[in-house]
């Protein structure tokens, strides 16, 4: 029998868990059908209403072109969604295979691989984003090219490390000994197997990008207005905390909550995907 403390940190991971998944799932929703449930336009400005303190009209209050927060919040998680998946999906499907290919190559291959990853790695990811970015022009498209750059070498490390771990184990020389060519051992025997801590980690960096995505977006390199985002929002409404607080608070609200969301979903899969998780279940029973 399991010891009572990693029976009560088990319960505790699977409620905080439901609490991500509904808050996933929640921001997911929002994205979807944010034409049909904003109030307003985003981008429609109303100077007789401008900086207007939350009330029943505008539940937000407004900012300082008149604009509607809440239907920019709204209209900012699409935002926020596309920009953290759609970055970190390429990062994976692009650092993924070089990882693999490094770890199962060995020698030079490998040597040069690590070096490649270690010299992306030592630049500080929102130094380095902001320098593409910088050097693309602001724009959505460019955020997630500069996010997914970044978080390239990330996946290649993650899946060079397991792949190496996977390559000593019995089934990979039993295949190797009859005669299994390499992208038949790697398709079959390597990518089913350390295809879960790339779905991990794939969760856990969305909530990192979402972050860089606000962060660039806040220093003025990110999404441009007029399109709502919730970093753009936090820089319109960082010089109005004193007099209008509701300018930027739900904007920060938001990427807290959202970001929190995917990092525990992301800890869920980690202890449901993890073997050892497992094995600890079973032996409750």
């Amino acid at each position: 029998m399991a010891p009572p403390g990693a029976r009560i940190r088990a319960g505790k991971a699977s409620l905080v868990g439901k609490v991500g998944i509904a808050i996933v799932v929640g921001a997911c929703a929002v994205a979807l059908f944010a034409p049909m449930i904003v109030p307003y336009d985003p981008t429609d400005q109303d100077y007789l209403v401008i900086l207007q303190p939350p009330s029943w009209q505008h539940w937000l209050g407004t900012d300082p072109l008149g604009r509607d927060i809440l239907s920019r919040i709204i209209y900012g998680t699409r935002i926020s969604l596309i920009a953290g998946t759609i970055s970190i999906a390429v990062a994976a499907l692009i650092g993924t295979p070089l990882g693999v290919f490094a770890g199962f190559s060995g020698k030079w291959v490998d040597d040069a691989a690590s070096m490649v990853i270690d010299s992306m790695m030592s630049f500080p990811p929102l130094v380095l984003a902001l320098g593409i970015t910088a050097a693309l022009g602001p724009s959505l498209v460019n955020v997630m090219i500069a996010i997914g750059f970044v978080y390239i070498p990330y996946f290649a490390r993650l899946a060079r490390g397991q792949t190496l771990q996977v390559r000593q184990r019995e089934h990979i020389a039993a295949a190797v000994s009859v005669g299994a060519s390499s992208s038949r051992i790697v398709v079959h025997h390597v990518l089913p197997n350390i295809i879960n801590p790339i779905l991990v980690q794939s969760t856990i960096n969305v909530a990192f990008a979402m972050l860089w995505e606000a962060s660039l977006s806040f220093l003025g390199v990110g999404v441009q207005p007029p399109i709502p985002s919730w970093g753009s929002m936090l820089r319109e409404g960082y010089g109005y905390i004193a007099l209008a607080w509701w300018v930027a608070l739900p904007s920060g609200v938001a990427i807290v909550i959202v970001v929190l969301g995917f990092s525990l979903l992301g800890d869920q899969l980690r202890d449901a995907l993890d073997p050892r998780v497992v094995r600890l279940a079973g032996t409750e029973r």
